[in-house]
């Protein structure tokens, strides 16, 4: 009796579509950054719900912390057809941070500004837009520029605020240093 040999099935290989928009978070695993990673993820599929497709938190090294959103981009063409402007629509990446670059970690309300900004600009946020007009910025750098110096206590208020901020910096910094483990990038 023979036994009829039959080979493992091969799997089908298909291109893999991710869900767009998708939100990368690259995180610097030396500098214990993965825990901030899952904040910012959280608060984004909290805010954006089903109008995110996927956020992915990936793992790395060197001190990065790169949030990267992927979304679909279709070139405005003169062509009147549906279909070619469908034939032609890509999947367009956006850094929305880089802590190398823009210094340091974004505050929650402005990463889902920018966020919003590229999945749902007409989109209210909220509490979070109280403060910020985006049709306003070029009036309110004008009124920066006209408006006298601070009074004293607000100066004070803002010395003590930037104090406290270099403060966690520092302690975040010997916390990274005591644990033995720090990439070069982290300090």
């Amino acid at each position: 009796m023979e036994m009829a040999s039959t080979a493992p099935p091969q799997p089908a290989q298909a291109p893999i579509a991710a869900p767009l928009p998708r939100i990368t978070i690259q995180f610097c695993t030396q500098c214990k950054w993965m825990l901030r990673a899952a904040y910012y993820a959280q608060e984004l599929l909290s805010t954006f719900s089903l109008s995110i497709g996927e956020v992915a938190l990936q793992p790395s090294t060197g001190g990065t912390f790169i949030v990267t959103i992927y979304h679909q981009h279709t070139p405005s063409t003169t062509s009147s057809s549906p279909s070619a402007a469908a034939a032609e629509t890509t999947a367009q990446s956006t850094v929305l941070w880089d802590r190398k670059t823009d210094g340091g970690f974004p505050e929650t309300k402005d990463l889902k500004r920018r966020v919003r900004d590229v999945i749902e600009p007409g989109r209210n946020l909220g509490h979070v837009d109280r403060d910020h007009h985006r049709d306003d910025v070029q009036e309110t750098t004008q009124e920066a520029a006209a408006a006298p110096a601070l009074s004293s206590s607000a100066a004070a208020a803002a010395a003590a605020a930037a104090g406290k901020q270099d403060a966690r910096q520092e302690d975040e910094s010997q916390k990274n240093a005591s644990s033995g483990i720090v990439c070069e990038d982290c300090a």
